[in-house]
């Protein structure tokens, strides 16, 4: 069995597996080149789709990591991971709160939270969070409605945010370096791996800025 606080622990890049940005690729292929890569966290997001098949892709996906020592986490449904029976959930700032998404899920599971600035990752934090992302550093087409916090927004949570923490937004290798200089130890990325023509050496080469 999988001990997920401490891998967590251990991790440095989290992947986001947008249904979006994949398009037409399909996510259980993608999941098997995953697998094998340096990515540590991939957390299922999936805006467009209903619940339903929402399920039945993240039952696909958890079989493909299961045996794996990479976590994987559903974005914005508590339910489904609970079904699935997933290492986790990641929550919104308008999701349902962590106190509620942990007396459904109980404490074996990850919560992530994503937070915009230093004030909500105080509050995930002192809810019971198990992590945070923190974002976007830069502007990004994946989340266009929110302004981008800087590399400021990083450093502000040196020393005071205790659980680990993931930089996310447009963070590519030509800038993880900058977010490293800031105090960050672990980044999420999205475009930037799945968008890559070679996820395994994409992925690899941003974890050894991270190392």
């Amino acid at each position: 069995m999988k001990s997920k606080r401490k891998l967590l622990k251990k991790s440095r890049l989290y992947l986001i597996l947008d249904k979006r940005t994949c398009g037409n690729k399909p996510l259980n292929s993608i999941a098997g080149c995953i697998k094998d890569s340096e990515v540590d966290i991939i957390q299922l997001r999936d805006k467009t789709s209903s619940k339903d098949c929402i399920l039945r892709e993240a039952i696909k996906l958890n079989t493909i990591f299961r045996t794996s020592n990479k976590l994987f986490i559903i974005n914005d449904y508590p339910e489904i991971a609970k079904i699935v029976d997933c290492d986790g959930v990641h929550l919104g700032q308008g999701d349902l709160e962590v106190k509620k998404a942990r007396k459904l899920l109980g404490r074996s599971k990850l919560i992530g939270v994503s937070c915009h600035n230093l004030k909500q990752a105080k509050k995930a934090q002192s809810e019971g969070a198990d992590y945070i992302g923190i974002g976007p550093v830069f502007a990004t087409k994946t989340k266009p409605d929110y302004l981008p916090i800087g590399l400021g927004g990083i450093n502000s949570l040196k020393g005071v945010i205790r659980i680990p923490y993931f930089a996310i937004g447009d963070i590519k290798e030509s800038n993880v370096n900058s977010i490293v200089g800031q105090g960050a130890k672990r980044v999420a990325v999205c475009r930037a791996v799945l968008e890559a023509s070679d996820y395994k050496k994409t992925a690899k080469e941003i974890k050894r800025v991270l190392k």
